[in-house]
């Protein structure tokens, strides 16, 4: 089940699956930034019927400007997106998964999330928090939760939020096929956190190690 909000895009990549694997893709065009666009998926995730064995919570979204600078309507649209989608989608999804005994819950979340910049830290913070919360309460019941938390990854995120790729180092960036491979390889060991590639793991550990001073002081300065 493939969701996003261009049907055109959507279509194209359910046909190259289709062909590639000989899998039968279900196209759902919706915005989880609208509450009517999240509860139509949700509905889905709901279905007993053609129950979903895993769900990933996926969609990003950006902003560039500080959090006095934009307007509180786009700041309301990531929370949707990044918070209230995940939690509304993630217990559609349990209910089924649940009864079936069998099931995967995976959250993209981010690095950002051990660091403070802005409300994009605030929202990847809250859900990792939540997924881990989750791997907590379903010990023992068959379905797992996994908050994925990579760096800056070579995707479309930057362009379609206005950022500029070329302000970040090289060795910071992160192919999508890497980060996808560790992230279901750490998926099936039943892992609650996984951090794709080596640098980031050092850099994660540190961030969660070091004084929050000090990481409200490097936030301060990498977002100048």
């Amino acid at each position: 089940m493939l969701v996003a909000r261009d049907k055109d895009r959507l279509d194209e990549l359910a046909l190259d699956l289709t062909n590639k694997y000989r899998v039968n893709c279900e196209v759902i065009v919706a915005d989880l930034a609208t509450e009517a666009g999240a509860n139509h998926v949700a509905k889905r995730c709901a279905d007993d019927s053609k129950p979903i064995s895993v769900l990933v919570n996926n969609a990003g979204f950006g902003i560039k400007t500080s959090f006095e600078k934009t307007p509180i309507a786009q700041e309301e649209a990531m929370l949707n997106v990044l918070v209230r989608a995940p939690m509304l989608l993630t217990h559609a999804a349990l209910s089924v998964m649940r009864k079936r005994g069998r099931g995967h819950l995976v959250h993209i979340g981010s690095v950002a999330a051990w660091i403070t910049s802005g409300t994009y830290s605030a929202a990847k913070a809250w859900l990792t928090t939540f997924s881990e919360s989750l791997s907590v309460a379903l010990a023992g019941t068959g379905v797992t939760s996994t908050v994925v938390a990579p760096g800056f990854v070579r995707t479309e995120f930057q362009q379609r939020a206005g950022m500029k790729p070329q302000d970040v180092p090289n060795w910071m960036w992160l192919s999508a096929r890497l980060v996808a491979q560790q992230a279901w390889q750490d998926v099936l060991a039943g892992k609650t956190v996984s951090v794709p590639s080596l640098q980031y793991k050092v850099l994660s550990t540190l961030t969660r190690g070091l004084p929050r001073p000090l990481i409200r002081r490097v936030s301060k300065d990498v977002m100048r």
